[in-house]
C-alpha cells in the first residue's frame, strides 16, 4: 500500500475497524504466533476499505489479528480470515 495513501486515509477517513468480542467468539482457542507472518490484509478505516501490509500475530478458528503500521504509529485489528493473503517477507502491496 502506498504510504501516504494509507496515511491520508487513516487521518481522513474515520477510525480502524476490528471485530467485536461477540463475533470473535474467543472463548475458542487463540493461536499466538511468536514469529508473526507477513500477510495481506483488507481493513477499513472508517467505511473506507484498504489493503495493507501486515502482519498475523495471532488467529482464531474464524479470525486473524493483524499489526500494520501507519508512520510511526502501530495499528492492530481483529479481521475475518477470507481479508487476509499470505505475502512474502520481500514483496509487499502498491497501489
Amino acid at each position: 500500500m502506498d504510504e501516504r495513501i494509507l496515511a491520508q486515509t487513516a487521518a481522513t477517513a474515520g477510525p480502524l475497524q476490528t471485530l467485536s468480542p461477540a463475533e470473535l467468539e474467543l472463548d475458542s482457542p487463540v493461536t499466538i504466533d511468536p514469529h508473526p507472518k507477513p500477510v495481506l490484509a483488507w481493513v477499513r478505516f472508517g467505511a473506507t476499505p484498504l489493503r495493507v501490509d501486515a502482519e498475523a500475530c495471532r488467529w482464531t478458528s474464524r479470525a486473524v489479528g493483524i499489526r500494520f503500521t501507519v508512520g510511526q504509529e502501530q495499528l492492530q485489528a481483529w479481521v475475518w480470515n477470507s481479508a487476509v493473503s499470505e505475502r512474502s517477507p520481500s514483496t509487499s502491496n502498491t497501489a
